[in-house]
Protein backbone atom coordinates (compact mmCIF):
# COMPACT_ATOMS: atom_id res chain seq x y z
CA UNK A 1 0.00 0.00 0.00
CA UNK A 2 0.99 3.62 -0.51
CA UNK A 3 1.32 5.76 2.59
CA UNK A 4 -0.07 9.30 2.64
CA UNK A 5 1.78 12.19 4.17
CA UNK A 6 1.36 12.14 7.95
CA UNK A 7 0.23 15.45 9.45
CA UNK A 8 1.41 14.62 13.00
CA UNK A 9 4.30 12.18 13.20
CA UNK A 10 5.51 10.64 16.46
CA UNK A 11 7.52 7.67 17.65
CA UNK A 12 4.66 5.16 17.82
CA UNK A 13 6.31 3.19 20.60
CA UNK A 14 6.95 6.19 22.80
CA UNK A 15 9.38 8.45 24.58
CA UNK A 16 11.46 7.96 27.74
CA UNK A 17 10.26 10.06 30.66
CA UNK A 18 13.49 12.03 30.93
CA UNK A 19 14.25 12.42 27.21
CA UNK A 20 13.33 15.20 24.83
CA UNK A 21 9.90 14.70 23.27
CA UNK A 22 9.33 16.19 19.84
CA UNK A 23 6.51 15.58 17.38
CA UNK A 24 6.70 16.66 13.74
CA UNK A 25 3.80 18.53 12.13
CA UNK A 26 3.21 19.56 8.53
CA UNK A 27 1.93 22.96 9.65
CA UNK A 28 2.49 25.32 12.56
CA UNK A 29 -0.07 25.90 15.26
CA UNK A 30 -1.37 25.03 18.69
CA UNK A 31 -1.46 21.37 19.70
CA UNK A 32 -2.44 19.37 22.72
CA UNK A 33 -1.38 16.01 24.12
CA UNK A 34 -4.34 14.01 25.36
CA UNK A 35 -4.74 10.88 27.43
CA UNK A 36 -5.42 8.07 24.94
CA UNK A 37 -8.12 6.51 27.11
CA UNK A 38 -10.03 9.56 28.35
CA UNK A 39 -9.29 12.25 25.75
CA UNK A 40 -8.38 14.63 28.56
CA UNK A 41 -5.69 17.18 27.67
CA UNK A 42 -2.52 16.74 29.74
CA UNK A 43 -0.23 19.16 27.88
CA UNK A 44 -0.82 22.13 25.61
CA UNK A 45 1.77 23.77 23.42
CA UNK A 46 2.50 25.53 20.18
CA UNK A 47 4.82 24.41 17.43
CA UNK A 48 7.70 26.38 16.06
CA UNK A 49 7.66 27.74 12.53
CA UNK A 50 6.98 25.34 9.66
CA UNK A 51 10.17 25.15 7.61
CA UNK A 52 10.45 23.62 4.11
CA UNK A 53 12.17 20.23 4.20
CA UNK A 54 13.24 19.32 0.65
CA UNK A 55 13.98 15.64 1.28
CA UNK A 56 10.51 14.94 2.63
CA UNK A 57 8.74 17.36 0.27
CA UNK A 58 6.75 19.08 3.02
CA UNK A 59 7.18 21.90 5.51
CA UNK A 60 7.88 20.64 9.02
CA UNK A 61 7.14 22.26 12.36
CA UNK A 62 8.35 20.83 15.66
CA UNK A 63 6.12 20.54 18.69
CA UNK A 64 8.06 20.15 21.92
CA UNK A 65 6.28 18.38 24.78
CA UNK A 66 9.36 17.47 26.81
CA UNK A 67 7.59 18.90 29.85
CA UNK A 68 5.19 15.94 29.85
CA UNK A 69 6.81 13.53 32.29
CA UNK A 70 3.79 11.69 33.67
CA UNK A 71 3.90 8.05 32.51
CA UNK A 72 0.91 7.11 30.41
CA UNK A 73 -0.45 6.47 26.95
CA UNK A 74 -1.17 9.49 24.80
CA UNK A 75 -1.86 10.95 21.38
CA UNK A 76 -1.41 14.44 19.97
CA UNK A 77 -4.21 16.50 18.43
CA UNK A 78 -4.22 19.58 16.21
CA UNK A 79 -7.15 21.04 14.27
CA UNK A 80 -9.18 17.86 14.34
CA UNK A 81 -6.29 15.61 13.33
CA UNK A 82 -4.63 13.07 15.59
CA UNK A 83 -1.29 11.33 15.82
CA UNK A 84 -0.75 7.66 16.45
CA UNK A 85 -0.85 6.66 20.09
CA UNK A 86 2.40 6.40 22.02
CA UNK A 87 3.70 5.73 25.51
CA UNK A 88 5.66 7.88 27.92
CA UNK A 89 7.46 5.68 30.43
CA UNK A 90 10.76 4.91 32.08
CA UNK A 91 11.46 2.02 29.69
CA UNK A 92 9.30 2.31 26.56
CA UNK A 93 11.58 0.23 24.32
CA UNK A 94 11.91 -3.05 26.21
CA UNK A 95 9.47 -4.99 24.03
CA UNK A 96 10.79 -3.39 20.87
CA UNK A 97 14.31 -4.41 21.85
CA UNK A 98 13.33 -8.02 22.39
CA UNK A 99 11.30 -8.00 19.17
CA UNK A 100 14.23 -6.77 17.09
CA UNK A 101 16.41 -9.50 18.59
CA UNK A 102 13.73 -12.19 18.31
CA UNK A 103 13.66 -11.54 14.55
CA UNK A 104 16.93 -13.46 14.27
CA UNK A 105 15.21 -16.58 15.57
CA UNK A 106 12.70 -16.26 12.72
CA UNK A 107 15.60 -15.97 10.26
CA UNK A 108 16.97 -19.35 11.38
CA UNK A 109 17.59 -22.02 8.78
CA UNK A 110 17.87 -25.78 9.30
CA UNK A 111 15.67 -26.30 12.35
CA UNK A 112 12.00 -26.54 13.25
CA UNK A 113 10.60 -23.22 14.40
CA UNK A 114 8.12 -24.52 16.94
CA UNK A 115 4.89 -22.86 18.12
CA UNK A 116 6.25 -22.42 21.65
CA UNK A 117 8.72 -19.83 20.32
CA UNK A 118 7.51 -19.00 16.80
CA UNK A 119 3.79 -18.77 17.55
CA UNK A 120 1.59 -18.89 14.46
CA UNK A 121 4.67 -18.40 12.26
CA UNK A 122 6.03 -21.87 13.13
CA UNK A 123 7.36 -23.98 10.28
CA UNK A 124 9.45 -27.07 9.63
CA UNK A 125 13.19 -27.37 9.20
CA UNK A 126 14.56 -26.28 5.84
CA UNK A 127 17.68 -26.60 3.65
CA UNK A 128 18.95 -29.77 5.29
CA UNK A 129 20.75 -31.37 2.34
CA UNK A 130 24.54 -31.15 2.03
CA UNK A 131 25.79 -28.45 -0.31
CA UNK A 132 27.89 -28.94 -3.43
CA UNK A 133 31.19 -27.09 -3.50
CA UNK A 134 30.95 -24.97 -6.64
CA UNK A 135 33.61 -26.00 -9.15
CA UNK A 136 34.25 -29.29 -7.35
CA UNK A 137 31.10 -31.33 -8.06
CA UNK A 138 32.39 -34.44 -6.33
CA UNK A 139 32.66 -32.67 -2.99
CA UNK A 140 29.82 -31.82 -0.61
CA UNK A 141 29.77 -30.20 2.81
CA UNK A 142 27.27 -29.84 5.62
CA UNK A 143 25.89 -26.32 5.32
CA UNK A 144 22.94 -26.70 7.67
CA UNK A 145 22.09 -23.97 10.14
CA UNK A 146 22.66 -20.25 10.41
CA UNK A 147 20.35 -17.40 9.45
CA UNK A 148 18.69 -16.73 6.15
CA UNK A 149 20.20 -13.44 5.08
CA UNK A 150 17.11 -11.56 3.94
CA UNK A 151 13.85 -12.09 2.10
CA UNK A 152 15.47 -14.97 0.25
CA UNK A 153 17.01 -18.17 1.61
CA UNK A 154 20.67 -17.47 0.88
CA UNK A 155 23.34 -17.43 3.59
CA UNK A 156 26.20 -15.03 3.00
CA UNK A 157 29.38 -14.68 5.05
CA UNK A 158 30.07 -10.97 4.55
CA UNK A 159 26.72 -9.52 5.75
CA UNK A 160 26.50 -12.19 8.44
CA UNK A 161 29.74 -10.90 9.93
CA UNK A 162 28.29 -7.40 10.21
CA UNK A 163 25.11 -8.69 11.82
CA UNK A 164 26.91 -10.83 14.40
CA UNK A 165 29.37 -8.01 15.14
CA UNK A 166 26.56 -5.53 15.77
CA UNK A 167 24.89 -7.92 18.21
CA UNK A 168 28.09 -8.81 20.06
CA UNK A 169 29.07 -5.14 20.30
CA UNK A 170 25.60 -4.35 21.64
CA UNK A 171 26.15 -6.96 24.35
CA UNK A 172 29.60 -5.58 25.17
CA UNK A 173 28.31 -2.01 25.33
CA UNK A 174 24.93 -2.47 27.01
CA UNK A 175 24.77 -5.84 28.79
CA UNK A 176 21.94 -4.68 31.06
CA UNK A 177 19.68 -4.35 28.01
CA UNK A 178 19.81 -8.15 27.60
CA UNK A 179 18.99 -9.14 31.16
CA UNK A 180 15.54 -10.51 30.29
CA UNK A 181 15.12 -13.62 28.12
CA UNK A 182 13.65 -13.27 24.63
CA UNK A 183 13.00 -16.32 25.03
CA UNK A 184 14.45 -18.74 22.46
CA UNK A 185 14.97 -22.53 22.66
CA UNK A 186 18.47 -22.17 24.14
CA UNK A 187 17.44 -19.81 26.97
CA UNK A 188 19.15 -21.12 30.09
CA UNK A 189 19.35 -18.20 32.53
CA UNK A 190 23.15 -18.31 32.43
CA UNK A 191 24.27 -16.98 29.07
CA UNK A 192 22.25 -14.07 27.61
CA UNK A 193 19.98 -14.94 24.71
CA UNK A 194 21.80 -12.57 22.35
CA UNK A 195 24.88 -14.77 22.69
CA UNK A 196 22.88 -17.94 22.19
CA UNK A 197 21.42 -16.43 19.03
CA UNK A 198 24.81 -15.37 17.68
CA UNK A 199 26.17 -18.82 18.51
CA UNK A 200 23.60 -20.31 16.12
CA UNK A 201 25.09 -18.26 13.30
CA UNK A 202 28.70 -18.77 14.36
CA UNK A 203 28.21 -22.54 14.34
CA UNK A 204 27.15 -22.24 10.71
CA UNK A 205 30.02 -19.93 9.76
CA UNK A 206 32.52 -22.50 11.06
CA UNK A 207 31.25 -24.82 8.31
CA UNK A 208 32.20 -22.32 5.61
CA UNK A 209 35.88 -22.31 6.59
CA UNK A 210 37.83 -24.57 4.25
CA UNK A 211 39.54 -27.28 6.28
CA UNK A 212 42.57 -27.46 4.01
CA UNK A 213 43.44 -23.76 3.63
CA UNK A 214 41.63 -21.76 6.33
CA UNK A 215 40.00 -19.57 3.68
CA UNK A 216 36.26 -18.93 3.99
CA UNK A 217 33.62 -19.53 1.36
CA UNK A 218 31.70 -16.44 0.28
CA UNK A 219 28.17 -17.82 0.48
CA UNK A 220 25.82 -20.80 0.40
CA UNK A 221 22.79 -20.51 -1.90
CA UNK A 222 20.89 -22.19 -4.68
CA UNK A 223 21.92 -21.08 -8.18
CA UNK A 224 18.97 -18.67 -8.41
CA UNK A 225 16.31 -17.28 -6.11
CA UNK A 226 13.23 -19.45 -5.51
CA UNK A 227 9.75 -18.02 -6.19
CA UNK A 228 8.53 -15.39 -3.74
CA UNK A 229 5.68 -17.63 -2.54
CA UNK A 230 7.84 -20.69 -1.82
CA UNK A 231 8.02 -21.88 1.78
CA UNK A 232 11.49 -22.44 3.18
CA UNK A 233 10.94 -26.15 3.76
CA UNK A 234 9.75 -26.54 0.14
CA UNK A 235 12.90 -24.97 -1.31
CA UNK A 236 14.62 -28.20 -2.32
CA UNK A 237 16.91 -26.92 -5.07
CA UNK A 238 20.54 -27.95 -4.99
CA UNK A 239 22.64 -25.89 -2.60
CA UNK A 240 26.09 -24.63 -3.55
CA UNK A 241 28.96 -23.32 -1.50
CA UNK A 242 30.61 -20.60 -3.56
CA UNK A 243 34.38 -20.04 -3.77
CA UNK A 244 36.57 -18.59 -1.04
CA UNK A 245 36.90 -14.80 -1.07
CA UNK A 246 39.24 -12.43 0.79
CA UNK A 247 36.36 -10.28 2.07
CA UNK A 248 34.58 -13.30 3.52
CA UNK A 249 37.81 -14.61 5.04
CA UNK A 250 38.75 -11.27 6.60
CA UNK A 251 35.25 -10.67 7.97
CA UNK A 252 35.23 -14.20 9.36
CA UNK A 253 38.61 -13.65 11.04
CA UNK A 254 37.35 -10.40 12.59
CA UNK A 255 34.04 -11.66 13.91
CA UNK A 256 35.55 -14.89 15.24
CA UNK A 257 38.21 -12.91 17.11
CA UNK A 258 35.47 -10.70 18.53
CA UNK A 259 33.42 -13.77 19.48
CA UNK A 260 36.43 -15.38 21.19
CA UNK A 261 36.60 -12.39 23.51
CA UNK A 262 32.87 -12.22 24.21
CA UNK A 263 32.29 -15.94 24.80
CA UNK A 264 35.38 -16.48 27.00
CA UNK A 265 33.54 -15.96 30.34
CA UNK A 266 30.64 -18.22 29.33
CA UNK A 267 32.18 -21.00 27.23
CA UNK A 268 35.99 -21.15 27.10
CA UNK A 269 35.95 -24.06 24.66
CA UNK A 270 33.83 -22.08 22.23
CA UNK A 271 36.15 -19.10 22.67
CA UNK A 272 39.18 -21.25 21.92
CA UNK A 273 37.53 -22.61 18.79
CA UNK A 274 36.63 -19.11 17.59
CA UNK A 275 40.15 -17.80 18.10
CA UNK A 276 41.75 -20.79 16.39
CA UNK A 277 39.44 -20.31 13.41
CA UNK A 278 40.25 -16.59 13.31
CA UNK A 279 43.98 -17.33 13.29
CA UNK A 280 43.61 -19.83 10.44
CA UNK A 281 41.64 -17.30 8.42
CA UNK A 282 44.29 -14.65 9.12
CA UNK A 283 47.00 -17.01 7.92
CA UNK A 284 45.10 -17.43 4.64
CA UNK A 285 44.93 -13.64 4.28
CA UNK A 286 48.66 -13.34 4.85
CA UNK A 287 49.34 -15.97 2.21
CA UNK A 288 46.96 -14.31 -0.25
CA UNK A 289 47.56 -10.55 0.00
CA UNK A 290 46.25 -9.82 -3.49
CA UNK A 291 43.47 -12.37 -3.87
CA UNK A 292 40.74 -11.17 -6.25
CA UNK A 293 37.35 -10.17 -4.89
CA UNK A 294 34.30 -12.36 -5.29
CA UNK A 295 32.16 -12.24 -8.42
CA UNK A 296 29.20 -14.48 -9.16
CA UNK A 297 29.88 -17.18 -11.75
CA UNK A 298 27.70 -16.75 -14.87
CA UNK A 299 25.13 -19.34 -13.80
CA UNK A 300 24.73 -17.98 -10.26
CA UNK A 301 22.02 -15.33 -9.91
CA UNK A 302 21.69 -15.00 -6.13
CA UNK A 303 23.04 -12.04 -4.19
CA UNK A 304 26.67 -11.35 -5.00
CA UNK A 305 27.76 -9.20 -2.05
CA UNK A 306 30.80 -8.21 -4.04
CA UNK A 307 33.11 -5.40 -2.98
CA UNK A 308 34.58 -3.40 -5.84
CA UNK A 309 36.39 -1.12 -3.39
CA UNK A 310 38.61 -3.97 -2.27
CA UNK A 311 39.31 -5.82 0.96
CA UNK A 312 41.67 -3.49 2.83
CA UNK A 313 38.93 -2.33 5.19
CA UNK A 314 38.01 -5.93 6.05
CA UNK A 315 41.66 -6.79 6.71
CA UNK A 316 41.94 -3.65 8.88
CA UNK A 317 38.98 -4.86 10.94
CA UNK A 318 40.41 -8.37 11.26
CA UNK A 319 43.75 -7.02 12.47
CA UNK A 320 42.04 -4.78 15.02
CA UNK A 321 39.91 -7.55 16.50
CA UNK A 322 42.77 -10.01 16.63
CA UNK A 323 44.94 -7.42 18.34
CA UNK A 324 42.22 -6.54 20.83
CA UNK A 325 41.62 -10.20 21.66
CA UNK A 326 45.24 -11.44 21.76
CA UNK A 327 47.36 -8.34 22.43
CA UNK A 328 49.93 -9.68 19.98
CA UNK A 329 52.19 -7.16 18.25
CA UNK A 330 51.93 -8.85 14.87
CA UNK A 331 48.28 -7.83 14.66
CA UNK A 332 48.99 -4.33 15.94
CA UNK A 333 51.58 -3.83 13.23
CA UNK A 334 49.19 -5.13 10.59
CA UNK A 335 46.49 -2.76 11.80
CA UNK A 336 48.84 0.21 11.54
CA UNK A 337 49.84 -0.91 8.06
CA UNK A 338 46.26 -1.17 6.81
CA UNK A 339 45.37 2.15 8.44
CA UNK A 340 47.52 3.85 5.80
CA UNK A 341 45.25 2.59 3.01
CA UNK A 342 42.56 4.83 1.56
CA UNK A 343 39.14 3.73 2.79
CA UNK A 344 36.47 5.12 5.12
CA UNK A 345 37.64 4.49 8.69
CA UNK A 346 34.17 5.09 10.17
CA UNK A 347 31.76 3.25 7.84
CA UNK A 348 29.64 0.42 9.25
CA UNK A 349 28.13 -1.14 6.13
CA UNK A 350 28.59 -4.73 5.01
CA UNK A 351 30.83 -3.56 2.16
CA UNK A 352 32.63 -0.85 4.14
CA UNK A 353 33.85 -2.31 7.41
CA UNK A 354 36.46 0.26 8.37
CA UNK A 355 34.38 1.61 11.22
CA UNK A 356 34.44 -1.76 12.96
CA UNK A 357 38.24 -1.79 12.91
CA UNK A 358 38.37 1.74 14.30
CA UNK A 359 35.85 0.93 17.03
CA UNK A 360 37.77 -2.19 18.07
CA UNK A 361 41.02 -0.24 18.32
CA UNK A 362 39.49 2.64 20.27
CA UNK A 363 37.54 0.45 22.68
CA UNK A 364 40.76 -1.41 23.43
CA UNK A 365 42.05 1.72 25.18
CA UNK A 366 44.76 4.29 24.60
CA UNK A 367 47.17 2.48 26.92
CA UNK A 368 47.32 -0.46 24.49
CA UNK A 369 47.50 1.69 21.38
CA UNK A 370 49.95 3.78 19.46
CA UNK A 371 49.10 7.07 21.18
CA UNK A 372 49.31 9.27 18.09
CA UNK A 373 47.24 6.84 16.02
CA UNK A 374 44.68 6.46 18.81
CA UNK A 375 44.28 10.23 19.10
CA UNK A 376 43.97 10.59 15.34
CA UNK A 377 41.23 7.97 15.15
CA UNK A 378 39.42 9.42 18.15
CA UNK A 379 39.50 12.90 16.63
CA UNK A 380 38.09 11.42 13.44
CA UNK A 381 35.30 9.74 15.38
CA UNK A 382 34.48 13.05 17.05
CA UNK A 383 34.33 14.78 13.69
CA UNK A 384 32.15 12.05 12.18
CA UNK A 385 29.72 12.13 15.10
CA UNK A 386 29.51 15.91 14.85
CA UNK A 387 28.88 15.64 11.10
CA UNK A 388 26.06 13.12 11.53
CA UNK A 389 24.46 15.07 14.37
CA UNK A 390 24.60 18.31 12.35
CA UNK A 391 22.86 16.68 9.37
CA UNK A 392 20.12 15.33 11.63
CA UNK A 393 19.64 18.69 13.35
CA UNK A 394 19.13 20.42 10.00
CA UNK A 395 16.58 17.91 8.67
CA UNK A 396 12.88 18.40 9.31
CA UNK A 397 12.41 14.90 10.73
CA UNK A 398 15.79 14.95 12.47
CA UNK A 399 17.03 12.01 10.45
CA UNK A 400 20.70 11.74 9.51
CA UNK A 401 20.14 11.02 5.81
CA UNK A 402 21.34 13.43 3.16
CA UNK A 403 19.49 13.50 -0.16
CA UNK A 404 21.85 11.05 -1.88
CA UNK A 405 21.53 8.57 1.01
CA UNK A 406 17.91 7.60 0.35
CA UNK A 407 19.15 4.38 -1.24
CA UNK A 408 18.44 0.66 -1.08
CA UNK A 409 18.58 -0.07 2.65
CA UNK A 410 18.44 3.56 3.78
CA UNK A 411 17.18 2.44 7.18
CA UNK A 412 20.46 0.58 7.67
CA UNK A 413 22.30 3.86 7.14
CA UNK A 414 20.07 5.53 9.74
CA UNK A 415 20.71 2.80 12.30
CA UNK A 416 24.44 2.67 11.47
CA UNK A 417 24.59 6.41 12.16
CA UNK A 418 22.80 5.90 15.47
CA UNK A 419 25.31 3.19 16.33
CA UNK A 420 28.29 5.40 15.55
CA UNK A 421 26.83 8.28 17.57
CA UNK A 422 26.41 5.98 20.55
CA UNK A 423 29.96 4.61 20.31
CA UNK A 424 31.23 8.21 20.16
CA UNK A 425 29.13 8.98 23.23
CA UNK A 426 30.66 6.00 25.06
CA UNK A 427 34.18 7.14 24.29
CA UNK A 428 33.84 10.91 24.50
CA UNK A 429 30.75 11.55 26.60
CA UNK A 430 28.95 14.19 24.52
CA UNK A 431 25.28 13.74 25.45
CA UNK A 432 24.13 15.55 22.31
CA UNK A 433 25.25 12.54 20.28
CA UNK A 434 23.13 10.22 22.41
CA UNK A 435 20.13 12.51 21.85
CA UNK A 436 20.80 12.49 18.10
CA UNK A 437 20.94 8.68 18.16
CA UNK A 438 17.53 8.59 19.83
CA UNK A 439 16.22 10.85 17.07
CA UNK A 440 17.15 8.13 14.56
CA UNK A 441 15.07 5.61 16.52
CA UNK A 442 12.19 8.09 16.51
CA UNK A 443 12.43 8.26 12.71
CA UNK A 444 12.48 4.46 12.37
CA UNK A 445 9.46 4.07 14.62
CA UNK A 446 7.19 6.53 12.85
CA UNK A 447 8.44 10.09 13.18
CA UNK A 448 8.83 10.41 9.43
CA UNK A 449 6.90 12.07 6.62
CA UNK A 450 4.80 8.95 5.97
CA UNK A 451 4.09 8.28 9.64
CA UNK A 452 5.00 4.62 9.19
CA UNK A 453 6.79 2.45 11.71
CA UNK A 454 9.46 0.61 9.76
CA UNK A 455 9.38 -2.36 12.17
CA UNK A 456 6.73 -5.04 11.65
CA UNK A 457 4.38 -5.52 14.58
CA UNK A 458 5.57 -2.47 16.51
CA UNK A 459 3.50 0.71 16.33
CA UNK A 460 -0.13 1.24 15.38
CA UNK A 461 0.88 2.22 11.84
CA UNK A 462 3.63 -0.35 11.26
CA UNK A 463 4.30 -1.63 7.76
CA UNK A 464 2.73 -5.02 7.03
CA UNK A 465 3.93 -6.41 3.71
CA UNK A 466 7.67 -7.13 3.75
CA UNK A 467 9.44 -8.73 0.80
CA UNK A 468 10.07 -11.93 2.75
CA UNK A 469 9.42 -15.37 1.30
CA UNK A 470 8.24 -17.18 4.45
CA UNK A 471 5.81 -14.35 5.15
CA UNK A 472 4.43 -14.35 1.62
CA UNK A 473 4.09 -18.15 1.56
CA UNK A 474 2.55 -18.72 5.00
CA UNK A 475 -0.90 -17.30 4.23
CA UNK A 476 -0.96 -15.46 7.57
CA UNK A 477 -2.25 -11.88 7.43
CA UNK A 478 0.01 -10.57 10.16
CA UNK A 479 3.70 -10.31 9.31
CA UNK A 480 6.41 -11.88 11.43
CA UNK A 481 7.09 -9.17 14.05
CA UNK A 482 10.36 -7.35 14.62
CA UNK A 483 11.66 -6.99 11.04
CA UNK A 484 13.20 -3.67 9.96
CA UNK A 485 12.23 -2.61 6.44
CA UNK A 486 14.82 -1.37 3.96
CA UNK A 487 13.00 1.95 3.85
CA UNK A 488 12.72 4.84 1.38
CA UNK A 489 14.79 4.40 -1.76
CA UNK A 490 14.90 7.17 -4.35
CA UNK A 491 16.59 4.75 -6.77
CA UNK A 492 13.22 3.00 -7.35
CA UNK A 493 15.02 -0.21 -8.34
CA UNK A 494 12.00 -2.50 -8.56
CA UNK A 495 8.92 -2.39 -10.76
CA UNK A 496 6.63 -1.91 -7.80
CA UNK A 497 8.38 1.29 -6.75
CA UNK A 498 8.78 2.55 -10.31
CA UNK A 499 5.06 2.12 -10.95
CA UNK A 500 3.90 3.98 -7.86
CA UNK A 501 6.54 6.48 -6.79
CA UNK A 502 7.80 8.37 -9.83
CA UNK A 503 8.49 12.03 -9.04
CA UNK A 504 8.24 11.62 -5.26
CA UNK A 505 10.77 13.38 -3.01
CA UNK A 506 13.35 10.96 -1.56
CA UNK A 507 11.80 10.39 1.86
CA UNK A 508 8.45 9.51 0.26
CA UNK A 509 9.96 6.86 -2.04
CA UNK A 510 8.52 3.93 -0.14
CA UNK A 511 5.66 1.54 -0.76
CA UNK A 512 4.51 -1.14 1.66
CA UNK A 513 4.23 -4.01 -0.83
CA UNK A 514 5.63 -7.53 -0.84
CA UNK A 515 6.95 -7.08 -4.40
CA UNK A 516 9.10 -4.09 -3.42
CA UNK A 517 12.39 -5.84 -2.86
CA UNK A 518 14.34 -2.58 -3.27
CA UNK A 519 12.39 -0.81 -0.53
CA UNK A 520 10.59 -3.34 1.61
CA UNK A 521 12.91 -6.31 1.96
CA UNK A 522 14.19 -7.40 5.37
CA UNK A 523 17.75 -8.41 6.25
CA UNK A 524 19.75 -9.52 9.26
CA UNK A 525 22.07 -6.53 8.84
CA UNK A 526 19.25 -3.98 8.92
CA UNK A 527 17.98 -5.48 12.16
CA UNK A 528 21.38 -5.74 13.82
CA UNK A 529 22.32 -2.03 14.08
CA UNK A 530 18.76 -1.37 15.23
CA UNK A 531 19.32 -3.83 18.08
CA UNK A 532 22.51 -1.97 18.99
CA UNK A 533 20.83 1.45 18.89
CA UNK A 534 17.77 0.44 20.90
CA UNK A 535 19.98 -1.37 23.44
CA UNK A 536 21.31 2.01 24.59
CA UNK A 537 17.81 3.06 25.60
CA UNK A 538 16.65 -0.27 27.03
CA UNK A 539 18.75 -0.14 30.21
Amino acid sequence: MNHDICSIAVNQIGYPVRAAKIACFTKAGAFRVVDAATGEAVFCGRTGEAVPDPNSGVSVAHGDFTGLTMPGRYRIEMDGESSAEFEVSERPYDELHRGLLKAFYYFRCGMDLVPEFAGKWAHGACHLAPAFVYGDPGRRIDGCGGWHDAGDYGKYTVPAAKAVADLLLAWESYPEAFRRPVPIPETDGRMPDVLHECRYELDFLFKLQDEATGGVHHKLTTLRFPPLDMKAEDDLGDLYVMPISPTATADFAAVMALAARVYRPFDPACADRCLAAARRAWDWLERNPDAPGYRNPPDVLTGEYGDRRGDRDERYWAAAELYRTTGEDVFHEAFKRFKRDDFDKYALGWADMGGYGTIAYLLNGRDKADAALYDELLDGLRAEADRIAAIAAAEGYRVSLERHEYVWGSNMLVMNDAMLLLVAHQLLGDISWRAAALDQIHYLMGRNVLGVSFVTGFGSRAYRNPHYRPGVADGIDDPVPGFVSGGPNAGLQDDCMRGALQGKPPAQCYIDHQDSYAGNEVTIYWNSPAVFAVSAFAI
